[in-house]
């Protein structure tokens, strides 16, 4: 594995303005912030993907992530919050350790998101199809 810079900050090796710290996870503030109270909840173990992380490290952190939403919407008195977990170069992840992006927000244009195009409804039904015949194989 190359360097990884999520791995040096839960080591402590580089600093960072923390939130909160478990065995398991570490939130700290996001040096690139989209708003005021952007944090980043990073496992402390090295995973490159959701998909590489534990079921049971999972099932924690979305309830991390919603307590870190609601102390950082409180704190900089936002009026709502976006989840966001990038996965795969493709989709915008910057680091290959796998984190979730806790971003409060007080108005839509902080973080400009694009509705995507109307779906054909005579394609829709197979993109379907291919995603059940898959879930027996996914994790």
């Amino acid at each position: 594995m190359t360097k990884c810079i999520f791995c040096e900050i839960a080591d402590g090796r580089i600093p960072s303005i923390r939130v909160y710290d478990d065995p398991d996870f570490i939130v700290f503030m996001d040096i690139n912030p989209v708003t005021a109270g952007h944090c980043l909840l990073v496992t402390r173990k090295h995973y490159e993907t959701m998909l590489d992380v534990p079921d049971d490290l999972l099932a924690r952190a979305l309830p991390l992530a919603r307590t870190i939403a609601e102390a950082a919407t409180l704190g900089v008195g936002a009026r709502g919050f976006n989840i966001i977990s990038n996965n795969g170069e493709c989709s915008g992840q910057a680091v290959a350790h796998w984190h979730v992006h806790v971003i409060p927000r007080s108005d839509i244009k902080e973080l400009p998101l694009k509705q995507g195009d109307p779906a054909d409804l005579t394609r829709l039904p197979f993109v379907a199809d291919a995603i059940r015949s898959n879930l027996e194989t996914a994790k």
